[in-house]
This record gives C-alpha cells, sequence and structure tokens, in this order.
C-alpha cells in the first residue's frame, strides 16, 4: 500500500494538476488531503472541482475553517466568490483522520489546533524544529497504535523520529512554497524551491515506514500571473521562489 499525503494545495490547480499526473505514474493507491484546499489568489474554482470527485479523507485547515466562518478580507472574498455554497459545504471535514488501519494519524496543523505547528516552534526571530519533549507532549494522547503522524500549515517539509520511535511528516505544500505570517511572532516560512511538495508513505516488510518527500515541477509561471491578477504580488513572488522573500 502506497499512500500519498497532500496539504496546502491552496487554490493552485496547476500544482495540483501535476502532482495529479505523477501520482498515476507511480502508482499511488490512496491519497490523504490535510487541508487549506481552496483559499488563495489562484484558482480554487478549478482546484474545486478536481478535488470533488476524489472522495480523498481530508481535514479541515485553519484556512478552510476560516471560509466557512465567512472571513472578511480580498483573498477570501474571491476564494468564496469562485467556489460558492457547494464549495464551502464541501470544506466541512474533520479535523483528524485515519488511515492503514489506525497506524497514520493525520491533522492539519497539530493535533489540538488547525493554525500551530507540529514540527516547528516559532520563536521571536527564528523557527526551529521542536524538541523530542515538545514533540511528546503535543502528540499526547493520541491512540497507542498510531505509528506515523502527518501534519501540514508550516508548508515545510521535513521528518522527524521520536525517541519511542514514532515519526512526524510534513508533506510541505503543494500549491503555496513559501509565506510570511505574524503570529505567534512575526516570521517567515519557505522550501527553498518553487516545486510542488507531496510526500509517499509505503510500509515495508520489517514494518518500519518509508517516508518520501516528493517535489514536482509544474507551470509555476501561469501560478503566479494569476496571484498577481488577483492583486497578491507577495504570493506570486513566494510561488516563484519558495522564498518568503519581502518587498
Amino acid at each position: 500500500m502506497r499512500i500519498a499525503v497532500v496539504s496546502d494545495i491552496h487554490g493552485n490547480s496547476w500544482a495540483l494538476d501535476a502532482v495529479l499526473e505523477e501520482m498515476e505514474h507511480v502508482h499511488v493507491d490512496r491519497v490523504l488531503n490535510l487541508g487549506d484546499c481552496f483559499f488563495g489568489p489562484l484558482d480554487p474554482k478549478g482546484t474545486h472541482e478536481r478535488l470533488l470527485s476524489r472522495g480523498w479523507p481530508t481535514v479541515r485547515g485553519n484556512q478552510d475553517r476560516s471560509l466557512i466562518e465567512g472571513a472578511d478580507n480580498p483573498t477570501a472574498t474571491f476564494t468564496l466568490d469562485e467556489i460558492g455554497k457547494d464549495g464551502v459545504a464541501w470544506l466541512t471535514f474533520q479535523t483528524r483522520a485515519t488511515v492503514s488501519q489506525g497506524t497514520i494519524l493525520g491533522c492539519h496543523g497539530d493535533l489540538a489546533h488547525d493554525d500551530v505547528t507540529l514540527i516547528e516552534r516559532v520563536e521571536p526571530g527564528c523557527v526551529r524544529t521542536a524538541t523530542d519533549a515538545e514533540l511528546g507532549e503535543a502528540l499526547y494522547g493520541i491512540p497507542g497504535g498510531v505509528e506515523l503522524v502527518v501534519c501540514g500549515h508550516s508548508h515545510q517539509p521535513g521528518m522527524v523520529q521520536l525517541s519511542d520511535g514514532r515519526v512526524v511528516v510534513n508533506p510541505g505544500s503543494v500549491g503555496l512554497p513559501a509565506y510570511r505570517a505574524d503570529a505567534p511572532h512575526p516570521h517567515g516560512m519557505e522550501a527553498g524551491a518553487p516545486h510542488a511538495r507531496w510526500a509517499i508513505l509505503e510500509r515495508q516488510r520489517h514494518g518500519s515506514w518509508r517516508v518520501e518527500l516528493r517535489a514536482t515541477p509544474y507551470d509555476v509561471a501561469s501560478a503566479a500571473a494569476a496571484a498577481r491578477a488577483h492583486g497578491r504580488p507577495d504570493w506570486a513572488r513566494w510561488i516563484e521562489t519558495g522564498r518568503a522573500v519581502e518587498g
């Protein structure tokens, strides 16, 4: 069983198309979607059309929640106008999902919040990897059969293993490889390259998990042009560079 994990598509249908095509070539059996599907100045309508019939287990991200709650900003208004009531209704997902007989648990942020990173800790002036103790505390109370936790939100692909053997994986963002945010402290997150990021999980014969973090090239220029056309030159720069550049 080969399980693909995607997250943070953010309405980037160009990136999603490239990932879907690659999934066919590498023979993925199942896909888990970690949320933040449509929010963005790109192609939320086209993204909705692509996801609507696929039936992927999907968890709700913080930007999904903001659309459900009727967020009032230009990018949210554009997204809501594009996806309509049907798209908003499609977003009312669970906050966690399990696959592979409960051995894989998916969430968007950490297990308790959709807007808090799990692998990273954002501090004044820096973003660092969570310690083993911090991750153990964040995973406290999850079912004993969970061997691998997958999360999104930070848009940074990565993998850490706890001292007890459990593994936490962030596949990165399909549609937005970098961003800047003000909470909990001003910071930037960046993958460092413009590729669409996702992951493949595959259990090996000896019982451990093979984790493949993938970077798929796609039509970056079209996605960036859409961002500029919809008033978000910052998104265009993030998409083009994979860097959280300012200015």
